[in-house]
């Protein structure tokens, strides 16, 4: 059983950064694809970013050039850069995990922007 563990969220004013972590267990983790989603208070849960096993990535075109996601395989987590933070990126945040057909889901953190 994969267990993902965020880190990270918080409050922090328009135009603030913030980085997220996902830690993973187990030993699937550099095999698996990546992603972070976000869902805003009546809203649905949506992709944010991805990055695949071998690094490739991509992201929605409300943070590109904004959000940055990456991995460190060694010590099985996961990343969200987030610069230039807007009010709209409020949400909770989750990791992601998929392998051979499965999925795995964080538990969250919060992220607040907010003057």
């Amino acid at each position: 059983q994969v267990q993902l563990v965020e880190s990270g969220g918080g409050l922090v004013q328009p135009g603030g950064s913030l980085r997220l972590s996902c830690a993973a267990s187990g030993s699937i983790f550099r095999l698996s694809h990546m992603s972070w989603h976000r869902q805003a208070p009546g809203k649905q849960r949506d992709l944010v970013a991805y990055i695949t096993s071998d690094g490739s990535t991509n992201y929605v075109d409300s943070v590109k050039g904004r959000f940055s996601i990456s991995r460190d395989n060694a010590k099985n987590t996961v990343y969200l850069q987030m610069n230039s933070l807007k009010l709209e990126d409020t949400a909770v945040y989750y990791c992601k995990l998929i392998y051979g057909g499965s999925a795995y889901w964080g538990q969250g953190t919060q992220v607040t922007v907010s003057s």
